[in-house]
């Protein structure tokens, strides 16, 4: 168990990322209307790429770059496309915080499909949460009833899903390659595969755009400095439920700087789903401390 000083810092580092992640993501919607979800992606890639070398750089951790599995990292680099093109042409049409509160179902999706592809075991409890949890998505998208916007709300469904895709792949490919290799590989793969689809309709950036997407590049880049920090120093299990912090912040952004609240369903789906994530995380702790005890069990005299 990890010291308390320790825990403390890994909470800070945790709710720092979560901070600015949300303020990357308030600085792509920014901009999300005038270039391609595709421009976006890339532009998000290029302008968070020199923070991170630097980081690299100063931990001397250069030749960690190299000795990486190639073929998964390739299959990670289009999955992150996924995620980060249906979250941007999702976040461009409806509230930052409605956006959010859907693709807070990735952490049931993940828990879904480590079944098949990690062979995990879950349990009832945890498959009744994951239903719970998809009718509270069902709740904020409200199909066929005026509310959410049918297709990006959809798009940010699909979003959460390419997300729970890419966590099963960085679980298998974080038991052989360095966290730097990891943030690093995500970037280039992004950059080169967004880049190469903009192209075909790429828009001369704005000046005004500028400082948003210096915003995107060191916010980024500091945000996922700070999660893999949270990480090193704290238990997955105690740090996962603060990811849900950043749902306060985006709604501030949205008031602040859309004048913009969800409304009464919206808060009720995003209850339902953020409760559902919630038990989830629970029980696997639970299941994790119990899967010890009889490991431990079996090894006394």
């Amino acid at each position: 168990m990890a010291p308390k000083s320790h825990s403390r810092s890994a909470a800070a580092w945790m709710l720092l990322a979560g901070f600015l992640f949300a303020t990357m993501d308030a600085a792509i919607k920014w901009i999300a209307d005038t270039y391609s979800p595709f421009q976006v992606a890339a532009l998000r890639s290029i302008a968070a790429m020199p923070p991170v070398l630097l980081w690299i750089i100063l931990r001397g951790r250069l030749h960690t770059l190299l000795r990486i599995d190639w073929p998964l990292h390739l299959v990670r680099g289009v999955i992150a496309l996924g995620v980060m093109v249906c979250f941007i042409y999702g976040v461009a049409r409806m509230p930052l915080s409605t956006a959010y509160a859907i693709v807070f179902a990735a952490p049931l999706m993940i828990t879904a499909l480590a079944v098949p592809l990690l062979g995990e075991r879950v349990g009832p409890r945890r498959w009744t949460a994951i239903v719970v949890g998809l009718v509270g998505v069902l709740v904020v998208l409200r199909p066929g009833v005026e509310g959410v916007a049918i297709v990006p709300g959809l798009m940010l469904l699909a979003s959460a899903m390419f997300y729970a895709f890419a966590a099963i792949t960085v679980r298998k490919l974080a038991l052989r390659d360095s966290p730097e290799a990891l943030v690093f590989w995500f970037l280039v793969l992004l950059g080169v595969l967004a880049g190469a689809v903009a192209a075909f309709d790429w828009h001369p950036i704005q000046r005004q755009h500028l400082p948003a997407i210096v915003v995107i590049g060191l916010t980024g880049s500091i945000a996922q400095i700070a999660f893999t920090h949270a990480f090193r120093l704290g238990e997955a299990s105690h740090l996962a439920p603060l990811e849900y912090a950043g749902l306060l912040w985006v709604v501030l952004f949205d008031f602040f700087v859309w004048h913009a609240l969800p409304d009464a369903m919206t808060w009720l789906g995003a209850a339902i789903i953020v409760g559902s994530g919630l038990y989830l995380i629970h029980r696997e702790s639970v299941t994790a401390t119990a899967t010890c005890r009889k490991v431990h069990s079996k090894h006394q005299p």
